[in-house]
């Protein structure tokens, strides 16, 4: 095996990681919704809007590895970064009521889980958007070489 080999390989792991870590929030967000009947708030819903497609983009990206599937996912993964923590510091009260965007229907501050006193729904997508967004980055850097 080359070396270029081991970089396409690694690339490609890389990828779908991101791939993988895409379809499980999108399965979560929708089994917390569908199955256990969780109505999402405002934020949420924008931030499907971001995670759903990077199921796909990620799922075209890896068949033949396209180098642009950077370009087209990076921007949405870090969009629904900002909205997910904007999403935290709302419901953790660092961001005033007065400023909500969840006015009618499900409050953005809903608690519907809260697993350790840390993990809710707002920091699991948290978690989700940090990490797709490094893996992004790294991948980033390594085709930029």
């Amino acid at each position: 095996m080359t070396n270029s080999d081991q970089m396409s390989n690694a690339n490609w792991a890389i990828l779908f990681s991101c791939w993988l870590l895409a379809c499980i929030s999108a399965l979560g967000s929708l089994f917390f919704s569908e199955i256990m009947n969780f109505a999402p708030c405002v934020l949420c819903w924008y931030e499907r809007v971001c995670l759903y497609p990077l199921v796909l983009i990620f799922s075209m990206g890896l068949f033949s590895f396209d180098k642009s599937v950077v370009r087209f996912s990076l921007p949405l993964a870090l969009i629904g970064w900002f909205i997910t923590l904007y999403h935290n510091l709302l419901y953790a009260g660092i961001i005033p009521e007065s400023i909500q965007p969840c006015t009618q229907g499900v409050s953005c501050t809903e608690d519907y889980i809260d697993v350790f006193g840390v993990f809710s729904i707002p920091m699991l997508a948290l978690i989700s958007f940090s990490i797709i967004a490094t893996l992004l980055f790294i991948l980033k850097r390594k085709l930029s070489k």
